[in-house]
């Protein structure tokens, strides 16, 4: 963003919270005029340690978000989440199930169903496997909790970064009905209903919620050749149910039952030419002369017009089922138990050169898919004696992955590839379009993975005066994986190139040859993988972690902590084929690797952090420094023909978390934000420290430099107000916005992936009856239409590392503006 423009964004931002600010301040002259008084902030409940706690309690940055605030932000899955939540970054790419959450910077990269996530996600006390999994509607939520470091000890799987702890909201014994209607741009409409009430008076309770959202595309295409004919992208189908049960058949115990089903059949997600080489022989110039017009060789990005002439349908079902006990084994025992059963599976269809070039397609026939089966059991038993807070737990998991990853040529991928990126070569060697590369063969893999996890766990707060607080938690994991993968290649080239590489090094020298074999060779184009036969893979880990923290009340209302965490994230394997050359006397060999293993992910984080409750409680302030050291980062990266998986020896982020919430004396008038400042630095590293280092050239720009998706500033601000209006009315208004500094949004930091500072504003004014039987929003999000990139990548088969000029890079776009009308009934 140009300077001027960002100043007119922000002035736009100012603009509005002044005119809030005044709106409010008129409505309350009379109360001014009136004896003072002191609005209080109400008490805020968190388990961030597996008990409930007032937040100002507990030694561990939490971002606490309420119902209400989460209502009026918009906030209906994990993305829109991330408005409320300075440090929280979430995005997605290729289709909307490959969405990564972030916290500090710190996140695994998507794309690829073989690395776990580094923010773990829990919905109503269920671990979700991917951040990709847990993304949809979230329903009528009671709160989340955003924990901020890693939480292993309690949480355990996939929470090296952080968790983002979701709690719908549970079957009430008095009866009542909730629905909303929604219109909007982009022919956007849905609805929801929320039944709940009494099913056997005081013992059971149960609710019913069901969702329906449909939306166009945000996305124009220019279509090509093929099977694509539907002109707009990046729309919404999906609809959900959920049903619960909460059962309280005596003061000692209660249970709750939840099942839900999520589907959702979308088209989703193209990416748009975000910059393209100039040169005369450059991959754009090469496509739009196999197919005129196939390619946007201007890379004005935000026009939002997109290629394609494959389909991009994703076909998605999430469901499962989920029974949590609570059981008083005395006054101060508890024991819990939770046990969840869920599958879901995601179908998805691409056009996988981005352009309207029938270069290269995954079929929206359901062979491209990953489904993950899961059962997971926790136990808990919590207790007070005398000074000592304890907790005791056991966690299982199973995870069944299976995955079938399909990549086919077009009909234009041997005129683009063999013809112009490899200057017709090919053909001069006997590799025609008859032998190689014929539309319809490729690559078709599957991959099937199953896992089990177990962990055992203790957590202990000594209480050693009324003040000073030790807290001791250890945790003992171990975590199996087995992978079966299957390879088939048709089309092959490799074997073919590899024969010619001493004729053709006698014609145009070693190092052409060997670029020209190379790109012949390409992981998808070489059936050596195919006499690998089906390769299974087997790996075991165990890791003990834990958390050390010691906290000091100064007063009821000041309170100050240090901690020390590590953390832990396990390895696996690289859904995706990877090949090792080896140079032997009679040309280079690319051989077939059949491990496709990376290491376990480790960090050690220290916080020190103080907690305040100024104002006679109408202000609360909180602040901490940390310190985390990842080792063995598993950095995901798309290198424009494949995914590699590498794991970087060291990875530093470090900084402040600051968040405040106030009630002013503007009775009404409220607000609540916070501050991350993160250094996330990737440490220096050489080839040597590479699982490959042969990959150290794409990987050149990391050594000493800022993490991709870690913007060093960001920073929230909800502003809420309500007052009466008069004649039974109530006025509620809010605006919310975040600003994030720049950052990288490519893994290789290619600086044409770049981001400059942007903020982003949602912003909700309702009317409606002070009962609240019904109300009348007008909304906006991203209120001043800010262009912002999601994710950077390179185009696929359409860079040269070494050479800008003839390259490609495209973008998966943030949304545009949205705006609409909501009605909002209550019985």
């Amino acid at each position: 963003m140009r300077l001027q423009d960002r100043m007119k964004s922000r002035a736009s931002l100012m603009a509005v919270a002044i005119g809030l600010g005044l709106w409010a301040t008129g409505g309350a002259a009379t109360a001014q005029e009136a004896e003072p008084t002191v609005n209080v902030l109400d008490e805020i409940v968190v388990t961030a340690q597996r008990r409930e706690q007032n937040l100002q309690d507990v030694p561990i940055v939490v971002t606490a978000l309420g119902e209400q605030l989460l209502e009026d932000a918009g906030v209906r899955d994990i993305k829109d989440l991330q408005i409320l939540t300075p440090g929280l970054t979430v995005t997605s790419t290729s289709n909307e199930t490959i969405t990564t959450a972030r916290v500090r910077g710190v996140g695994t990269v998507g794309d690829n169903a073989g690395l776990e996530s580094s923010v773990l996600v829990t919905i109503d006390g269920v671990y979700r496997p991917r951040n990709g999994v847990g993304f949809g509607d979230l329903g009528v939520l009671e709160r989340i909790e955003v924990l901020k470091g890693p939480q292993g000890t309690l949480f355990g799987k996939n929470a090296s970064a952080g968790v983002i702890n979701i709690f719908t909201e549970a079957p009430r014994f008095n009866f009542g009905v909730e629905a909303e209607v929604t219109a909007g741009n982009y022919g956007q409409v849905g609805g929801s209903i929320l039944v709940t009430g009494p099913l056997i008076a005081d013992t059971l309770a149960g609710s019913l919620y069901f969702a329906d959202r449909q939306r166009d595309g945000f996305l124009d295409v220019v279509t090509g050749p093929g099977p694509r004919t539907l002109t707009e992208d990046v729309d919404q189908n999906f609809y959900t149910v959920r049903g619960q049960l909460l059962w309280q058949p005596a003061d000692r115990l209660s249970g709750r039952f939840i099942a839900d089903y999520t589907s959702r059949d979308e088209n989703c997600c193209l990416g748009v030419q975000l910059f393209v080489g100039g040169a005369a022989n450059s991959r754009a110039a090469l496509i739009n002369a196999v197919r005129p017009g196939s390619i946007d060789t201007t890379a004005t990005p935000f026009d939002r017009i997109a290629s394609a002439n494959s389909d991009t349908g994703q076909t998605i079902e999430d469901q499962g089922v989920s029974a949590e006990f609570n059981f008083d084994v005395t006054p101060d025992m508890t024991l819990t138990s939770i046990t969840a059963a869920r599958k879901w599976r995601s179908e998805n269809g691409q056009d996988s050169d981005f352009t309207a070039a029938d270069i290269a397609y995954r079929p929206s026939d359901g062979s491209n898919f990953n489904e993950i089966k899961q059962f997971s059991q926790e136990l808990r038993l919590t207790g007070t004696d005398g000074p000592v807070d304890w907790l005791f737990g056991a966690f299982y998991a199973k995870e069944d992955l299976t995955s079938g990853s399909v990549l086919l040529y077009g009909a234009d991928y041997y005129p683009y590839f063999a013809n112009g990126v490899l200057g017709g070569v090919p053909g001069l060697l006997g590799m025609t379009a008859a032998r190689i590369y014929q539309p319809g063969n490729g690559q078709r893999d599957s991959y099937d993975q199953s896992g089990e996890t177990f962990a055992i766990f203790a957590d202990t707060t000594v209480n050693m005066t009324d003040r000073l607080a030790f807290n001791l938690g250890l945790r003992w994991t171990r975590d199996d994986k087995t992978l079966t993968s299957v390879y088939s290649t048709t089309g092959a080239s490799c074997d073919q190139a590899e024969a010619t590489y001493r004729t053709l090094a006698g014609l145009v020298g070693a190092a052409t040859a060997g670029t020209i074999v190379g790109g012949l060779c390409v992981n998808h184009e070489n059936d050596d993988f195919d006499a690998l036969g089906p390769v299974t893979q087997d790996r075991s880990e165990e890791a003990t972690t834990g958390t050390l923290k010691l906290k000091y009340d100064f007063s009821d209302n000041a309170m100050t902590y240090a901690s020390y965490s590590r953390g832990f994230k396990s390895g696996g394997y690289n859904l995706d084929r990877e090949q090792a050359i080896v140079i032997t006397p009679t040309g280079p060999n690319f051989t077939a690797d059949p491990n496709t293993d990376f290491a376990g992910e480790y960090v050690d984080s220290f916080e020190i952090g103080s907690k305040l409750r100024l104002l006679s409680g109408a202000l609360t302030l909180n602040a901490a420094a940390f310190h985390q050291t990842y080792t063995d980062f598993q950095l995901n990266t798309f290198v424009g023909t494949a995914f590699v998986v590498e794991t970087l020896p060291e990875v530093i982020s470090k900084g402040v978390d600051a968040d405040f919430a106030y009630a002013t004396p503007i009775d009404g008038l409220s607000l609540q934000g916070g501050l991350t400042y993160a250094e996330t630095t990737i440490s220096d590293f050489t080839a040597a420290d590479l699982i490959d280092p042969n990959r150290f050239p794409q990987l050149s720009r990391l050594p000493g430099a800022q993490l991709s998706f870690a913007p060093k500033t960001s920073a929230s601000l909800a502003v809420s107000y309500e007052r009466r209006a008069g004649g039974g009315l109530l006025l509620r208004g809010n605006v919310s916005a975040k600003y994030m500094s720049e950052f990288n949004t490519g893994s290789d930091l290619h600086p044409a992936k770049a981001q400059d500072a942007y903020t982003l504003v949602n912003a909700r004014i309702g009317l409606g009856a002070e009962s609240g039987a019904w109300t009348l929003e007008a909304w906006a999000q991203n209120l001043f239409d800010e262009d912002y990139l999601q994710v950077g990548f390179n185009g696929p088969f359409q860079v040269d590392e070494f050479n800008d000029s003839v390259s490609v890079y495209n973008a998966f776009l943030g949304q545009p503006r949205t705006y609409g009308l909501t009605l909002r009934l209550s019985y």
